[in-house]
């Protein structure tokens, strides 16, 4: 099944603390179009209209959730380019510009979480850490001895305040009363509901189960380039396959396997049955009519199209 690949290493602190804030990204991809370097100039403060930290967070962010990537050179000094999906996404005729579709947030969850090099506490949190209900010492922990066994050095304060960003890109920020307008502005990713905290406990829980605003086609999109990563010439995965393990769109969206299974029959006729799902002896199962990686996210671009459509 599907590993955690570490290369390029891991980096940490890119956000400077700052969760993304509505319009950051949309902001990032029209500032590359116009000028690949844009974040190394003194003018992105001008451009971007937030300060030199915001700067570099929005630089990260944008990143993060595969919006821009960077091309040849090295540190920040390195180009971007506003990726394919970052074109059709948030581009000046793209699908969502604005994030006003709710599944455009599940998207950038899922490539938020996906990505391994800027989101490693984003994987961990979501996609290895199995416990429901959890204290940020708990998180704190794990996050730590995952980190410790992948051989990624850091100190406790980086690992601290990548844990604070990451729940704060999820649950509301706490700080009615801080003198910092900045600090109480929430990540649109807020209204996915996937982290519920209970103050008078200080305990959070995900929040397993149904997913009404997350679409089938967005699912399926997501299903998709998570099996074009390690599927080979196998036509059939177990359902299990696809709500558990590290990197799943089951851990990655926090679903139970009925939820898993309703998407699946919808895919069926969204995909004019080149996904079905079978039962064979009480095991059920997915087959595919094509396992290619290139046929398969072709096709997950096709129900994504469909989605925005």
């Amino acid at each position: 099944m599907l590993q955690i690949e570490l290369t390029p290493r891991p980096s940490f602190g890119g956000h400077e603390k700052f969760v993304f804030r509505q319009g950051w990204l949309t902001k990032g991809v029209e500032a590359v179009r116009t000028d690949s370097m844009v974040f190394t100039h003194d003018e992105a403060l001008v451009t971007l209209g937030v300060g030199k930290n915001m700067v570099r967070s929005i630089r990260h962010w944008c990143l993060a959730t595969g919006m821009v990537e960077e091309t040849d050179g090295s540190g920040l000094a390195r180009p971007l380019r506003v990726s394919s999906l970052g074109e059709r996404l948030l581009g000046a005729n793209g699908w969502d510009p604005y994030l006003e579709d709710m599944g455009t947030l599940w998207l950038l969850h899922w490539q938020l979480v996906s990505n391994h090099m800027r989101g490693l506490v984003w994987t961990l949190t979501f996609s290895v850490y199995l416990s429901e209900e959890f204290t940020k010492r708990d998180l704190m922990k794990f996050i730590t001895g995952q980190l410790d066994r992948l051989d990624v050095r850091t100190t406790e304060g980086a690992i601290e305040r990548e844990i604070d960003c990451c729940l704060l890109t999820y649950v509301p920020s706490q700080s009615k009363l801080s003198a910092n307008l900045e600090e109480t502005l929430n990540c649109p990713l807020n209204e996915l509901g996937l982290v519920r905290f209970t103050p008078e406990e200080s305990v959070y829980r995900f929040n397993v189960g149904p997913k009404p605003t997350l679409s089938a086609n967005l699912f399926g999109y997501s299903l998709l380039i998570y099996l074009s990563r390690f599927l080979q010439n196998r036509r059939t995965v177990a359902v299990e396959e696809c709500v558990y393990p590290v990197g799943s769109p089951g851990q990655v969206f926090k679903l139970d396997e009925n939820s898993v299974v309703e998407y699946l029959e919808a895919l069926e006729t969204q995909t004019d049955g080149r996904l079905r799902i079978q039962e064979t002896a009480g095991l059920r199962q997915i087959y595919m009519q094509n396992t290619a990686p290139d046929m398969l996210r072709a096709e997950a671009l096709g129900l994504l199209e469909a989605h925005y459509e």
